[in-house]
């Protein structure tokens, strides 16, 4: 069996400099003109893919064709420029500047790695780290990228467990966080999983100078089939997670948590209801620091986007929204996009994909 994984890596060694141009907006725009400015993926009704910059008003500013679908997405706060990761088993990054100040970089994958999706930047904006999967030796790692370099590939580090999805960086750049979802997969088999009923989830806290694991917390054995998925970092570098479970359709296991470093994980009580209207998936989470607020959204069950305090782990609100995907800090609460064409209450004819990054701080 040929792996769609060589097939999309060899596309994108084809498309060379022709596509890297390809990628740049018609025209140049200041992060100045809006209060906010985000970037999500979409897909248009003929089936091709970009990547969206959408106003704080739920407008289109600029589309960037992608040759394929992308999933999460960074930005840096101390260069400006935002990553945008091919969804598993993608192949490559692509890392641009908004304002079109420094150009854009395309990264493909090395032999024998893919992309989860997800990853963050350093601090200080110097490295790129990368969610990856060692698929020949069943091993999550972290693909770590020299922007001096040019986006070179100049190490990695061991996710020290399986399937790491969303990775996140503590404020003051000394940890990594690594969202080990406990799924193993294979490109050979595309997106099947592989091991559901063995499944190994667990968050790592990783020494960001050395690559050293700093402490580990798998999730107890009666949680072994909740997959440990996004990430966001709240107040003080407190590290929030969310989960989706792949166990029988009638439980209901806490979804949502958070951890400091030294200190256990601990659940947040989510609603009953809520629970039941998340459909056992969040899709995505965020942190509103001006609101103190984590925001969740699902496109699963009823569809629900709910808030929570950040201090407390209290329900804040829910409400239903159809096919809600991606969800990012708003000035007040949060922006939301769907599958269903939806972005902060403007309907337009594409899909919004899973994840929404804020470019520009509160």
């Amino acid at each position: 069996m040929r792996s769609p994984l060589v097939d999309r890596r060899h596309f994108m060694k084809a498309a060379g400099v022709a596509f890297l141009a390809s990628l740049a907006p018609q025209a140049a725009f200041a992060l100045s003109r809006a209060d906010a400015v985000y970037a999500t993926g979409i897909r248009r009704p003929d089936r091709s893919f970009a990547l969206a910059l959408m106003s704080e008003a739920g407008d289109f500013i600029a589309e960037i064709e992608l040759p394929d679908r992308i999933h999460g997405l960074a930005a840096s706060p101390a260069t400006g420029e935002v990553a945008a990761f091919a969804r598993r088993p993608g192949t490559f990054i692509l890392v641009f500047s908004p304002d079109g100040s420094s150009g854009q970089f395309l990264i493909n994958s090395v032999a024998d790695r893919h992309f989860y999706g997800h990853g963050t930047f350093s601090p200080d904006g110097r490295f790129l780290y990368a969610s990856e999967n060692d698929f020949e030796n069943r091993r999550g790692v972290i693909g770590i990228y020299d922007r001096r370099d040019g986006y070179l590939r100049v190490g990695e580090y061991s996710s020290y467990g399986i399937g790491p999805h969303d990775l996140a960086v503590s404020p003051d750049g000394r940890f990594l966080v690594a969202a080990n979802g406990g799924i193993e997969t294979h490109p050979d088999f595309g997106r099947t999983k592989l091991n559901l009923d063995h499944m190994e989830p667990s968050l790592a806290l990783i020494d960001a100078a050395s690559g050293t694991l700093v402490e580990k917390h798998a999730l107890p054995a009666d949680l072994s089939q909740l997959s440990t998925r996004h990430l966001a970092i709240g107040a003080e570098g407190r590290v929030w997670f969310a989960c989706q479970y792949e166990g029988p359709r009638n439980a209901l296991p806490p979804l949502v948590g958070r951890f400091s470093p030294g200190e256990a994980l601990a659940f947040a009580d989510l609603p009953e209801d809520i629970t039941i209207g998340l459909g056992n998936y969040v899709g995505a989470i965020a942190y509103n620091p001006r609101d103190g607020l984590i925001g969740l959204s699902s496109p699963k069950g009823q569809g629900l986007v709910a808030s929570l305090d950040e201090a407390t782990g209290q329900t804040r609100s829910s409400r239903v929204l159809a096919d809600a995907a991606g969800i990012a800090a708003a000035d007040h609460g949060f922006a939301v996009g769907t599958y269903g064409g939806a972005f902060k209450g403007r309907h337009h004819d594409v899909a919004f994909d899973q994840h929404i990054q804020r470019l520009n701080e509160q």
